[in-house]
C-alpha cells in the first residue's frame, strides 16, 4: 500500500497513496444468544410427582403430556364433594316436602280464616311457617349449587395434576424428578423451560451510551461465537430497548438482534462478539488515518491549508443522487442542476483572482463545517456559513428536488446535511520535496482508513511521517 513519491522525497518522508475502497463503520459489543421465545412451565398444584416424561433437548408437541402429579388427594375430595352434593340433594327434599306441607296447611286455614271459624294469629302462624319452609328450600339448592361448584374446582385441580406442553418446542430445562414434591402455595414452581422454535434466535447486546444514537432497527451485524470461531453468523437489529442499565457508572443499552439459525448451529447460552454495522461506504476515496494524524515540524511545516480550490462537491452530489436511484426525468433535473454547478464555477476560476474570502456557490466563504485556520470569528460563524450553503443549494436544486417523491428528499436532505456538516481537516502531499497543506472533508472512518473528499485525487501520494534520523 505504501509507496515513495520520489527518491529524495523518500528520503525524508514517508508517503501513502490515496485510493479508493469501501470503508465500513461498525460498533462492538456483546451479548448472550436466546430463544426468541421460551416459555416456563409450572405447575398451578401441589403434590408429589409420579412421573416425568420428557427430558433435556426432547422435542414436544403442544398438548403432550410431559409430567404428572399424584391425584389421589384430588380424586378423594371429589368423592367428598359427591357425597356432600348428594346430602344436599337429601336436604333439598326434605326441605321440599316441608314446603308442600306448609302451603297445604296454610290454604286450609285461609279458608277457615274466611270462614271466621279460626282466629287471625292462627292464619298468621300458619303464613309463617309457609315462608319459612320456602326458605329452607332456597337455602337446600344454595347449598346443592355450593357443593358442585366446590366439586368442579376439585375436578380441575385434578386434570391439572396432568402438566402438557403449552407449545411446540424444545425443553431447555427440567428442575423436577419423579417422588419430588412441588409445592404451589405463593407462586407456581417452574418445573420444565421450552423453546418454541430455535430456528429463529437473538442477542441481547449491551451498547454503550456513546453509541447507542448511531444504532436503528434493520441495520446489519456481523457475530461470531467460541464455539465457532472461523465463522461469522448474520443477524440484523430488531429493536432499540430504552431500559438503560448502570454498570460501575456505565450505562449501556440493550440491544435485540434477530438471528437466522435455520441450520441450528447456534445454541441458547452461546456468547456473541458482534459488530453492528452503522454506516457503509462503497469504492470512496479514503486515506490512511496516518496521514490525517502527520503535523509537519516547525522547520519543515508546509503552506497553508488551501480553504477553496477544486472542493469537488459536484462529486458528492453524484454520489449522493446514485443512492437515490433516479428515473430519466429526475436524472435529467439533476445533470442540469450539476450543469448550472460547474458553469459558475468555471466563470469564478476564469474571473481575476478573488479576494480573501470568495463565498462558496455565490455563497458562505469556505466549506462547511471549516474555518480559516485563524480561529476567532471564523469559528463562531460556522453555523452561520453552513445556513447560507444550505440555503443556496436548496435555490440550485429546486427544480431537481420537485421531482422527487417523499422518501428521496427525506434522503437527499438527509445526505446533504452530513455533506454541510462533515469536518475538515489537512493532508500533506509533497510539492518540490516539501510538504504542502491541503484541507479535506473528512468522512466516515473504520479506524485504518477515513473517507475524504475535496481537493485531492486518487493515487496521489500524502505524508504519514517523517523519514529523517533525530538530530
Amino acid at each position: 500500500m505504501r509507496k515513495h513519491s520520489s527518491e529524495d522525497a523518500a528520503s525524508a518522508f514517508r508517503t501513502v497513496t490515496v485510493d479508493r475502497g469501501d470503508i465500513r463503520v461498525t460498533i462492538s459489543a456483546t451479548g448472550a444468544l436466546n430463544a426468541t421465545s421460551k416459555v416456563d412451565v409450572g405447575s398451578q398444584i401441589s403434590g408429589q410427582v409420579t412421573d416425568v416424561l420428557a427430558d433435556y433437548n426432547d422435542h414436544v408437541a403442544k398438548g403432550q403430556v410431559i409430567a404428572r402429579i399424584d391425584p389421589s388427594t384430588y380424586e378423594a375430595q371429589i368423592a367428598q364433594g359427591n357425597a356432600q352434593v348428594n346430602s344436599a340433594r337429601a336436604g333439598l327434599a326434605t326441605a321440599q316436602a316441608t314446603l308442600r306441607n306448609a302451603e297445604a296447611d296454610y290454604d286450609r286455614k285461609a279458608e277457615l280464616a274466611q270462614q271466621q271459624l279460626i282466629a287471625r294469629g292462627d292464619l298468621d302462624l300458619a303464613r309463617a311457617a309457609r315462608d319459612e319452609a320456602r326458605a329452607q328450600v332456597a337455602s337446600a339448592r344454595a347449598q346443592i349449587n355450593q357443593q358442585t361448584a366446590s366439586t368442579q374446582t376439585t375436578r380441575l385441580n385434578l386434570q391439572r395434576t396432568v402438566i402438557r406442553s403449552p407449545v411446540d418446542g424444545v425443553v431447555l430445562s427440567r428442575s423436577v424428578e419423579p417422588g419430588q414434591t412441588v409445592a404451589a402455595s405463593l407462586q407456581a414452581p417452574v418445573l420444565f423451560q421450552i423453546a418454541e422454535d430455535l430456528s429463529q434466535m437473538e442477542i441481547l447486546l449491551s451498547v454503550d451510551e456513546a453509541d447507542i444514537g448511531q444504532v436503528k432497527p434493520g441495520l446489519d451485524v456481523a457475530f461470531t461465537v467460541d464455539a465457532f470461531p472461523e465463522r461469522r453468523f448474520r443477524g440484523k437489529v430488531k429493536q432499540v430497548r430504552l431500559a438503560a442499565t448502570n454498570t460501575a457508572n456505565v450505562i449501556t443499552y440493550p440491544v435485540v438482534v434477530s438471528v437466522d439459525n435455520s441450520d441450528q448451529a447456534l445454541l441458547p447460552g452461546m456468547t456473541a462478539n458482534a459488530e453492528i454495522e452503522v454506516s457503509h461506504r462503497d469504492s470512496v476515496l479514503r486515506v490512511s488515518n496516518a496521514a490525517l494524524r502527520y503535523k509537519p515540524d516547525e522547520d519543515g511545516a508546509g503552506a497553508p491549508a488551501e480553504q477553496g480550490g477544486r472542493g469537488n462537491y459536484t462529486q458528492d452530489f453524484q454520489r449522493i443522487a446514485q443512492g437515490l436511484e433516479l428515473n430519466a426525468d429526475q436524472q435529467s433535473a439533476f445533470d442540469q442542476a450539476v450543469a448550472v454547478i460547474r458553469q459558475r464555477a468555471a466563470a469564478r476560476t476564469a474571473a481575476p483572482a478573488p479576494a480573501a474570502g470568495t463565498p462558496l456557490f455565490g455563497g458562505a466563504r469556505g466549506a462547511p463545517g471549516g474555518g480559516s485556520g485563524r480561529g476567532g470569528n471564523d469559528g463562531g460563524n460556522a453555523g452561520a456559513m453552513r445556513q447560507r450553503l444550505a440555503e443556496r443549494l436548496n435555490q440550485q436544486f429546486a427544480a431537481f428536488k420537485a421531482t422527487l417523491d417523499a422518501g428521496q428528499k427525506a434522503q437527499w436532505d438527509k445526505e446533504i446535511a452530513a455533506l454541510l456538516g462533515s469536518r475538515r481537516a489537512p493532508l500533506y502531499t509533497l510539492v518540490d520535496g516539501k510538504p504542502r497543506a491541503v484541507t479535506v472533508r473528512v468522512g466516515a472512518s473504520d479506524g485504518s482508513y477515513t473517507e475524504v473528499a475535496g481537493d485531492i485525487r486518487e493515487g496521489e501520494e500524502v505524508v504519514v511521517g517523517s523519514g529523517r534520523a533525530a538530530p
